[in-house]
């Protein structure tokens, strides 16, 4: 009976022990001023997976990773810049919801203003060639014109 007591203590510890592995360690509590602050730097992350949804906002096991991340680094200390930059050593730019401005994504933030530049100077210059009015009628098609009025009158 004691061999049997024993292995069945024995089984439960190492149940707990996978239970708590599978659970994990509860991130720090925060008070609420610092979660207010974690929410707000994870609403600057963008989901690796998603692309299109914040990390406070994704369903993705990852997003809740990073989001855990936040928090921890938030209860450390650090600065809302130290955890972007730590979160864009990882995951590169594309992790930052509004990236910065320089390369790549300078050419992508100046092309549609290009684009609208383009557009409005093309308007402009069409309006004002449809709004000037011909400065003298053309002398060979009023001939004809005058010409055709003459056979129609001919005709009837």
């Amino acid at each position: 009976m004691t061999r049997a007591l024993t292995l069945t203590v024995t089984l439960l510890c190492a149940l707990l022990l996978a239970l708590a592995g599978a659970v994990g360690v509860p991130h720090r509590d925060l008070s609420p001023q610092q979660e207010a602050r974690a929410q707000r730097v994870g609403d600057s992350l963008r989901c690796p997976v998603c692309r299109g949804l914040p990390i406070t906002e994704s369903p993705n096991d990852l997003s809740a990773q990073m989001l855990r991340e936040v928090r921890d680094q938030v209860a450390l200390g650090r600065s809302d810049d130290q955890i972007r930059a730590y979160f864009t050593t990882r995951f590169g730019d594309t992790v930052l919801l509004d990236p910065p401005r320089r390369g790549v994504t300078l050419l992508l933030w100046m092309l549609p203003l290009a684009a609208l530049v383009f557009g409005a100077a093309a308007l402009v210059r069409y309006l004002r060639s449809a709004a000037r009015a011909p400065d003298a009628p053309d002398a060979a098609l009023l001939a004809r014109v005058e010409r055709d009025l003459a056979t129609r009158k001919d005709l009837s």
